[in-house]
């Protein structure tokens, strides 16, 4: 029998929004990091020649790879060949296959908590063992070199996010060389989830490659490229895993859509469109920021990138699923329960995702404000 793994409990959240919906209820979806954006209207435009003129199959581009190795020497200086360079069915797959190429079934993988849920529901699926780090705000949520460097004994691997889910922080240049020297040192390996990259406000956001060529590096086109449906991601491997992964993607997996492969290539050259979506992101944080105050919520983490606030939420609740539901059975918000991304202190949190346009936003604080005002305090 299969290990047993925690649900992902924001999907049961976003699933009793749906059948509110469905009763006529308004609905706006702040419980997922999924861009309102369209994907950009050139890589639609292909789409629809592709449909018009191609009946596709069983691919994987070769100029998309290509595309992808010049996207990492123009934005970090690092050098890639194609070979090490798999495409993927979105990001999990690519974490899926990291963690299977590299560990065997038992190993110590150390990772931050909070952090996504699925790192530590995917490592236990594959009989690996979750060495959760605890992270919290005199560390900016973000797990450090010296706590890696403290395990005892020694994990097989670490899992970093630089912006990180839920809390949006970035890792800086000097820490992200310090985790790789630690790593590289005890012979950790590193898997550095880069989905985030291309959401920052204002830090730097650097690539784990710059300071471990050898790191698995996952990323897709589902947060930056606004292209969540079209399920495509990637993997980078190691040099010396690039023939490990490519055997198991194909047994796996097959490859990703063929039609998401073709508008994928002319999104990565839709910098202008992509950034202006950015800009978007940025004007939601600064109203969620200005609000969050008048909410009672002054504890949150550093949002540097990608599109959350995580938020302190223990003078109301010490339940924060029973929280969320009740915030989405009062006011039609559906948020993620601060449990599913730390099952220890999780409880006392919550996560916004500010993915959504300006004027919803405006719609969700206007029926957040009087919402907190009326809950009782402890």
């Amino acid at each position: 029998m299969g290990q047993d793994i925690d649900p992902f409990r924001a999907i049961s959240v976003s699933k009793r929004a749906h059948d509110l919906k469905t009763e006529g209820r308004r609905i706006l979806h702040m419980e997922f990091g999924q861009p309102s954006t369209p994907a950009p209207r050139g890589a639609i435009a292909r789409a629809h020649e592709v449909l018009d003129t191609d009946p596709m199959g069983y691919w994987e581009s070769r100029p998309l790879k290509e595309r992808i190795c010049q996207h990492y020497k123009n934005k970090y200086g690092v050098d890639l060949t194609p070979g090490r360079v798999t495409l993927t069915c979105g990001a999990s797959p690519a974490l899926v296959l990291a963690l299977s190429t590299a560990f065997n079934p038992g190993d110590r993988i150390a990772l931050a908590r909070p952090g996504y849920v699925a790192y530590r529901n995917t490592l236990r699926a594959l009989n690996l063992d979750p060495v959760e780090i605890a992270c919290g705000a005199d560390e900016r949520y973000q797990l450090t070199a010296d706590a890696l460097d403290a395990l005892d004994p020694v994990p097989a691997g670490v899992i970093i996010a630089s912006p990180a889910n839920p809390t949006g922080t970035i890792i800086p240049e000097d820490d992200l060389a310090a985790i790789a020297a630690v790593a590289n040192a005890k012979n950790i390996r590193i898997i550095s989830d880069e989905i985030y990259h291309g959401l920052s406000y204002g830090p730097d956001i650097r690539s784990m490659l710059e300071f471990d060529p050898d790191a698995y590096i996952v990323n897709s086109f589902s947060k930056y490229f606004s292209m969540p449906a079209w399920r495509l991601g990637w993997l980078v491997s190691p040099r010396d895993g690039a023939a490990r992964t490519s055997a198991y993607v194909g047994n796996l997996f097959l490859t990703p859509p063929s039609l998401s492969q073709h508008a994928g290539l002319v999104a990565m050259d839709s910098a202008e469109e992509l950034d202006g979506h950015v800009e978007v992101y940025r004007r939601n944080r600064e109203l969620m920021l200005e609000a969050l105050p008048r909410l009672g919520l002054e504890k949150i983490a550093p949002p540097d990138g990608a599109f959350y606030i995580y938020a302190d939420i223990s003078k109301y609740t010490d339940d924060s699923l029973a929280f969320c539901l009740k915030l989405l059975e009062d006011t039609g918000i559906a948020t993620a329960p601060g449990v599913d991304f730390d099952p220890v202190e999780g409880h006392r949190f919550m996560r916004f995702s500010f993915a959504l346009s300006t004027a919803q936003i405006e719609e969700a604080l206007s029926l957040l404000e009087p919402w907190f005002a009326a809950q009782p305090q402890s």
